[in-house]
């Protein structure tokens, strides 16, 4: 992964909704190519991007947001964290840099917002065209879904504990527990991790982010219809060892979406872009039909 001090030092700012965002975007900026804009997940930031960031910045323009709430962007405590509110603000990003149509790639909690993005894509409401999304491990659907207990412990009234029982160790072994055997974060992106949740205080704030998983289960026939219904091409990565949403979901994708295009990793968990950045490269270029290069399984 690119060192966490010379992400921050690329990092851009704007201003949307009244909350300031951080985001970045490929250092050149090619008009021949298209734009791909990247979703983080929960609890994490756009840093997990950047093992992969030097191959896709190769074939792409890049757009990758901290959305609120997360890494370097505002964290507030009065707001009530929404997926509607997270696609707006990418809406806005997009405006704010007159990207008019891109591609998206998107992991975990992004994969919910990236299927708002698609419902009003559907819809006809994107204020940009979607040309395809490709999702990594997520709650696609909110019946495979299996929460982890801190996740569930943050959505009861107690929840607000989270910010301050969870610390660096405890974020190790959590996430320890939805990787592959083979493929655990290194000790320098536990740091990193940690330290982009501590940034602005936001370990007060992480059981309010949690509201994504009550949120599905309400939208979950506008959110899974659209990529039933949807005419752009779609593709799943996924990590069958994963716990939270590995082979068990990827099976329910090639269940429930049509001609479906899925890809499993056996061994590989939660994360698959930083845990198998080369082998998610491969599946990805593949998606878009692009050269594939080797590039070293370096994190």
């Amino acid at each position: 992964m690119i060192a966490l001090e010379t992400w921050r030092a690329r990092t851009q700012f704007f201003q949307a909704n009244g909350h300031q965002l951080a985001f970045w975007t490929s250092a050149q900026i090619d008009e021949e190519r298209p734009w791909l804009v990247l979703i983080h997940g929960y609890p994490t930031s756009s840093w997990d991007w950047s093992a992969i960031w030097p191959a896709l910045d190769q074939h792409f323009n890049l757009i990758a947001m901290d959305m609120l709430g997360f890494g370097l962007s505002d964290k507030p405590t009065h707001v009530k964290y929404s997926i509607f509110d997270q696609a707006d603000l990418f809406e806005a990003l997009l405006a704010h840099l007159s990207v008019g149509e891109a591609h998206i790639f998107a992991h975990d909690y992004g994969d919910t917002v990236a299927q708002e993005l698609l419902a009003r894509h559907h819809e006809g409401q994107l204020s940009f065209s979607a040309k395809s999304i490709c999702f990594l491990n997520g709650g696609l659907f909110p019946e495979q879904h299996r929460a982890r207990a801190i996740q569930k412990f943050g959505l009861t009234p107690l929840g607000f504990l989270i910010g301050t029982l969870l610390n660096r160790d405890k974020l190790r072994q959590n996430f320890d527990a939805i990787f592959g055997q083979e493929t655990k974060a290194s000790d320098i992106e536990i740091d990193g991790h940690w330290a982009m949740i501590k940034e602005n205080q936001g370990a007060r704030i992480l059981h309010k982010l949690l509201q994504y998983i009550p949120e599905r289960r309400t939208n979950r026939e506008r959110w899974v219809g659209a990529m039933q219904q949807t005419s752009i091409p779609l593709r799943l990565i996924n990590g069958g060892f994963d716990p939270i949403s590995g082979r068990h979901a990827c099976e329910h994708y090639r269940t429930l979406i049509p001609n479906p295009d899925a890809v499993m990793f056996e061994d590989i968990g939660h994360y698959p872009h930083t845990e198998a950045p080369a082998q998610v490269i491969e599946a990805f270029f593949d998606f878009h039909h692009l050269p594939k290069k080797e590039i070293a399984n370096e994190r």
